[in-house]
This record gives C-alpha cells, structure tokens and sequence, in this order.
C-alpha cells in the first residue's frame, strides 16, 4: 500500500463508530463474563499520513494468562475472511488489528509481527469497551525500531499516535437512530444538556491537569523542553478570549444572562402548565364525582316514588 511503504508512520487515525459497535458486541458475545480478552481485524484504507479504519471483524483468539508468550491466532481464518470482505468493497483492505486492552500487553509485539504479512506496516488500535475516564476509548500505535545510543541492538517497541472518531453522513444518521432509541425519555432535555456540559467540563479539567503535570515536569526539569508542544500550548491560550477588554466581558455577561432568563421563563412556563393540567383535572374529577352522585341520588328516589 503506498501509504506505508515509507520509512515514516502515518500521523493520524480515524476510527468509525461502526468498529466501535463491532468490538463492543465481540467481547459481548466473547468475553463480557470473563478476564479474556477479544482480538480482531480492522480494515480501511490509508489516505495521505492518515489511516482510515472503517470496517473490522472478530477473529479467533486464545493465550495463556499466566505466560503471555503462549498465544494463538487462527491467520488461515484470517484469510478467508479478507478474501471474503474484498469481494463486498475492495477498497477496504486490512491496515492492522485491535483488542480491547484497556492496556498494551508484551505480546502485541509479535501479534503484529504476524499482520505484517498482510500489510507492511499495520496499527494497533486499543479500544476500551469499559471506559472510566473520559474521552475517546481508542488508542493507537505503530510498532518501530527503538536504537539506543549504547550502541546495543535495536529493539522493537510502540509508537503512540492520535487517534478519533470519523464518521461518512449515512453512519452519523444510523448512530443518531441508535442513541435515540437507548434515550432515557424521563430524563429532560435540560438534564440532558447539563449532563454532557458537565461531562464536557469534567473531561477538559482533567486535559488542563495534564498540561499543568506536564509543565511542572518541565520547571523541576524532569523531562526536556519541547518546543512544538509549547507552541501548541501558546496557541491554545491564544485562542482564549481576553476577558480584561470591557466589550468582551459585557458580551459574556450579556449572553449568560440572555440564556439564564431563557431557562428561566421556560421552567415557569413548564410549572404554571403543569399547575394548570392539576387544577383542570381536579374540576373535571369534582364534576364527575357530582355527577355521580346525582345518578345515585335519582336511582334511589324512583323507587320511592313508585311505592307511594
């Protein structure tokens, strides 16, 4: 494949929610009561110095948990299986392997030795189907040659690379189905909301506690300088808005309030409906109660009547 034949690994992967969904039902249907763990083809294609993970299957996976080096990879079933994929979409070819980790075991080294045969350089995507942080639940690497500077033989170890989550419009209209059919519909909207505003903030509080370790490290000069991640920094801070320039701060200020009055009048409005659909069922529950008792009260006198 031309995009790995280089001596350079691609710098950016892209899983699709469709291979999340494929490893989640693997290990479901696999592992979900038990400590093992679930091993599995990804196929796509590389574009440029990105991988394009679109596609993927489960494949037969068994070690030894006590002895890491003991391993079994059924390649044959492998095999079959890609000649079967290619004849679906023969743009989509393997580009590397996944398990659902949550970390990077010794034997992966080899497992990827062994997926070499189908594609020069292939990834290794570590999807966690049980997340505790929060964030993406994908990890990927490349394995490369370490050297060292002793002079001692190269070793083989992982290289990290970024990875996210892409989707084609027909997978983002199917995912959007999906969840809407997992919705809890008593939780409101609002709730909802403030959920994943919550969530949102929780995740970007933890990336500053990595920034700010990371920094630390630099000042007790624990790890070198790095100047393209400064400069990423400096640009990150750059973007913050200047809250010290009155006109910026009147617009925060201005549009909070705007959105507070909103949430306001609409719980009011949601309260006086609700106090209203109570009263006019108490009234219709009332007239039916007099009613009632009218139908009673004439039922019992006709016999009355009737006897005098």
């Amino acid at each position: 494949m031309p995009g790995l034949e280089g001596t350079s690994n691609p710098t950016k992967v892209i899983v699709h929610p469709l291979v999340l969904l494929s490893v989640v039902d693997h290990y479901n249907r696999v592992a979900t009561s038990s400590k093992k763990r679930v091993v599995g083809v990804l196929l796509g294609q590389v574009e440029g110095d990105s991988v394009n993970v679109a596609n993927s299957f489960a494949v037969p996976f068994e070690e030894d948990e006590k002895n890491p080096a003991v391993w079994f990879l059924d390649h044959n079933y492998v095999d079959t299986m890609r000649d079967m994929f290619k004849k679906v979409n023969a743009k989509e070819r393997i580009v590397g392997w996944y398990h659902n980790g949550p970390k990077l075991r010794s034997s992966d080294l080899q497992i990827s030795e062994l997926f070499k045969r189908y594609t020069p350089n292939p990834v290794l995507v570590v999807i966690d189907v049980q997340p505790k942080a929060i964030g993406i639940p994908t990890d990927a690497y490349f394995a490369v040659e370490d050297i060292h500077d002793d002079g001692t033989a190269a070793t083989k170890t992982f290289e990290h690379v970024p990875s996210e989550i892409g989707a084609e419009e027909a997978e983002e209209i199917g995912v959007e189905h999906l969840l809407r059919d997992i919705k809890d519909n008593s939780v409101g909207t609002l709730a909802t909301r403030v959920t994943h505003q919550l969530t949102s903030l929780r995740g970007l509080a933890e990336r500053l506690a990595e920034i700010r370790a990371y920094l630390q490290q630099v000042l007790d000069d624990k790890l070198p300088v790095n100047s393209e991640i400064i400069q990423n920094l400096q640009d990150i801070f750059n973007l913050l808005p200047n809250l010290a320039i009155p006109d910026d701060a009147s617009a925060f200020t201005v549009q909070t309030n705007d959105e507070y009055a909103l949430i306001y009048v609409s719980a009011m409005a949601r309260s006086i409906i609700a106090l209203h659909d109570l009263i006019n069922n108490k009234i219709e529950n009332r007239q039916a109660e007099l009613e009632a008792d009218a139908k009673e009260n004439e039922t019992k006198a006709q016999p009355e009547v009737e006897a005098k």
